[in-house]
């Protein structure tokens, strides 16, 4: 991916999640919204709890929504070859990214989340979310993606043998 300053200023986390698309002939939009608007039931009840939560602390909620959003997020930008979605909050600003490469005729998908923390709350919410993070994105490509593997988890490469 591209250098994430370009899409997040001032960004200082994030992490990529690769897999190659099971189905052919579709955009990034395409692909956010199969991620997105379709996970797992234990993944809708985390979020349901997710949203009581930060209700309390006065945060945006993620809500299930039909037209410009894909999962209850915002599209800000999309090409067939990637959708950004995301939101601005007081805690934190937040990017998904989600990216389709043709590759020897297969067709990968990168999933990045990059996070712009604005305080105290926003660091420690990460540190809260990110061992839930880690195995959400990829059980939410799982379903359409083979091979799914991380590429760099919270800033850090993934190392693994060839």
């Amino acid at each position: 991916m591209r250098n994430s300053e370009d899409i997040l200023p001032g960004a200082d986390w994030c992490d990529r999640f690769q897999g190659e698309m099971m189905r052919t002939g579709i955009t990034s939009l395409d692909v956010s919204r199969l991620l997105l608007d379709h996970p797992p039931p234990w993944i809708r009840s985390l979020m349901a709890l997710r949203n009581r939560v930060v209700a309390l602390f006065g945060l945006r909620m993620v809500e299930i929504a039909a037209g410009t959003s894909a999962g209850g997020f915002p599209v800000l930008s999309s090409t067939p070859q990637r959708t950004v979605l995301g939101f601005d909050d007081r805690h934190l600003d937040f990017r998904i990214v989600v990216d389709l490469e043709e590759k020897e005729n297969r067709q990968l998908v990168s999933v990045t989340t990059i996070v712009r923390r604005k305080n105290l709350f926003g660091r420690l919410y990460l540190l809260v979310v990110g061992p839930f993070h880690r195995r959400i994105v990829p059980a939410t490509m799982r379903p359409f993606c083979a091979n799914v593997r991380p590429v760099s988890i919270g800033n850090e490469p993934v190392n693994r043998p060839a």
